[in-house]
């Protein structure tokens, strides 16, 4: 299909919501109707001519009591889907009364098979058909559908291309609505650099087989579909046959329900089984892949977003038993889980479970993140020991710094964490840090929040620096330990300031505490010529942070320090240095200064 092909029906799509669904429903519920009608209408053209062998095939079965059918209906569809409504979208055309095109709608919606179904459960699609119904709009949007000038069969468009189609729907509908659009879509420049990161530095050592690619928040699926066309258009360069086998999970219904679509339009019906989602599906709390070990993975998880209720299922950070955030790291048991207004970093660890270490070519990572996976978390809490885990295994690769403004909905800074669980001898150890901030092209026009994107002369400089593990100005290159630091607790002194005089030292000596320090004081004054006036000032210096390297490893340490000051103004005082004032002084002095520091906690930082 040529790109005015594509441009045409995509243009012609869109402008039947403005024609059919304007003042029926907010701008904003838009794709909850069209996204799900352009589902149907491929799928019916799809099932069209071997409609009547579905229906025999499950008259057939009926007679024969045979309850399992799904298998045998989709051979005879020849698809991964089928319906066994006696109706088509064309014989709803003719009804007289919207009541009976409601009724035959809801059987025709009815007889699709269950991975159909459960797309139409997700998009709740059957929670518009009365506001359809009622204003006599659900006819006029079958017959748009069904236009003559825009078809949707196979012979007119391909499955691939009618997933291109949809995809670009998706794009225009985020773009639409731009508080959700950074939240579902992650941008094509943004995916494709992360699949060349993943892909190329392995490029070489690819054989012809399967490949599991693994999304654990796939959204609508644009990740997975990207780096399943540059494994294959890799494979495709060396001659090789690579099938890849897609896995996702999503909690978000409606974008979930995309995804499967996507899969079901594009005839990958074996993937649209593989992708798991809906309310329950928590990739946090409820993992649909248990004990399964991927090949390549790649993700862009929600930022800043609470996990409080997944955490609450799963017992609590005490009651947590998750072996994916307890893990057992150098003898002891290390908690990874985070606090419970940000999750981003769990699906990292969650990513990082599922690595393949039986393989030669081990498994690869790359995952959005912004900058507060970098550093957040004390010594001992559950970012520093996932960064720990990480980086004591020698799983982190690379981060690279992306440009600000990339993504749709947001300005922040972001960073892709490269991960692999087989480092070649020459990265062993180490960690590179790419600051590819600068290396943007402008937009012409702004979308959302997003002014720039990644060129294909920007990706390609990226990757090219990645696999080149070059100091420059732009690629730092690090020991692990570097990242690591120890906590040290050192408990600052009480903080006095007394003054001595005549007047005050009565009070001090009938005060409670300390009787022998403040008898020894007030003889002291007392001994002394009247006339002099001494101000003891006992206090502490901030503990001051120096770092120091000991043994390959940073520490950070806090000092302090108690001193006494004695201030003279007033003359012939100086023989008052000695005598029972200056032992006060001094037992003043090791009393408050005493200090004992606590126990270390080690922490990592990015």
């Amino acid at each position: 299909m040529d790109q005015a092909t594509h441009n045409k029906i995509v243009s012609f799509i869109w402008g039947i919501a403005d024609d059919v669904l304007r003042d029926l429903f907010k701008r904003g519920k838009y794709p909850d109707v069209i996204l799900p009608m352009c589902v149907l209408r491929h799928m019916d053209a799809v099932l069209e001519p071997t409609q009547q062998a579905v229906l025999d095939t499950k008259k057939m079965l009926d007679e024969a009591r045979i309850t399992e059918q799904r298998a045998a209906l989709a051979d005879a569809a020849g698809q991964a889907f089928y319906n066994t409504s006696r109706f088509t979208l064309r014989d709803l055309k003719s009804r007289a009364s919207q009541q009976q095109l409601l009724a035959d709608f809801e059987d025709y919606l009815n007889g699709f098979s269950p991975n159909v179904q459960d797309i139409l459960d997700n998009f709740k699609f059957r929670n518009q058909l009365p506001t359809l119904s009622k204003a006599d709009a659900l006819a006029t949007l079958i017959n748009k559908f069904l236009d003559p000038d825009i078809d949707l069969s196979p012979a007119g468009i391909d499955n691939h291309a009618m997933g291109t189609v949809f995809e670009e729907l998706v794009r225009k509908f985020n773009e639409d609505n731009n508080e959700e659009a950074g939240e579902h879509w992650t941008p094509r420049d943004a995916v494709r650099l992360m699949a060349n990161l993943v892909f190329l530095p392995v490029a070489g050592q690819l054989k012809s087989g399967t490949c599991l690619l693994y999304d654990d928040a796939c959204g609508t699926g644009g990740m997975l579909t990207v780096a399943e066309q540059t494994l294959t258009a890799i494979g495709n360069q060396r001659g090789l046959q690579i099938e890849s086998r897609l896995y996702g999970q999503e909690i978000n219904p409606e974008t979930y329900a995309i995804c499967k679509a996507d899969m079901l339009i594009k005839g990958e019906g074996e993937n649209a089984d593989h992708i798991v989602g809906g309310a329950e599906w928590s990739t946090l709390s409820h993992d649909a892949f248990p004990g399964q070990e991927f090949d390549f993975m790649v993700a862009n998880p929600p930022y800043g977003k609470s996990w409080k209720k997944d955490l609450e299922a799963m017992g609590g950070k005490d009651g947590m038993r998750d072996p994916r955030f307890k893990v057992m790291h150098e003898g002891e048991e290390l908690s990874l889980v985070t606090r419970s207004s940000d999750g981003q970093m769990l699906f990292l660890v969650n990513m990082a479970s599922k690595m393949n270490h039986s393989s030669a070519l081990g498994s690869r990572i790359a995952e959005v993140h912004n900058g507060s996976s970098l550093f957040t978390g004390d010594a001992g809490q559950g970012e520093s020991n996932i960064r720990r885990w990480l980086i004591e295994n020698d799983w982190v690769e690379a981060i690279v710094a992306l440009p600000l403004n990339l993504f749709y909905n947001t300005g922040i800074a972001t960073y892709v964490w490269v991960l692999c669980n087989r480092k070649p001898a020459h990265r062993k150890g180490q960690v590179q840090l790419i600051d590819a901030s600068q290396w943007f092209k402008p937009l012409r026009k702004n979308l959302g929040k997003k002014n720039c994107e990644l060129g294909p002369d920007d990706i390609d400089r990226i990757c090219r620096t990645f696999l080149d593990f070059k100091d420059t100005p732009e690629s730092k290159i690090f020991p692990n330990a570097a990242f690591g630091y120890w906590k040290v607790t050192v408990e600052r002194p009480l903080r006095l300031h007394g003054q001595l005089s005549l007047k005050a030292i009565e009070t001090l000596r009938f005060a409670s505490g300390d009787e022998e320090l403040r008898a020894a004081l007030y003889e002291g004054k007392r001994s002394a010529n009247p006339s002099s006036l001494w101000i003891l000032k006992l206090r502490t210096l901030r503990p001051q942070q120096r770092r120091r390297r000991r043994g390959g490893t940073w520490i950070d340490s806090g000092y302090g320090t108690t001193w006494g000051t004695w201030r003279r103004i007033a003359p012939r005082a100086r023989r008052l240095r000695s005598g029972p004032l200056s032992t006060a002084c001094r037992c003043a002095r090791w009393r408050v200064g005493a200090h004992t520091p606590g126990a270390g906690k080690r922490g990592w930082t990015g």
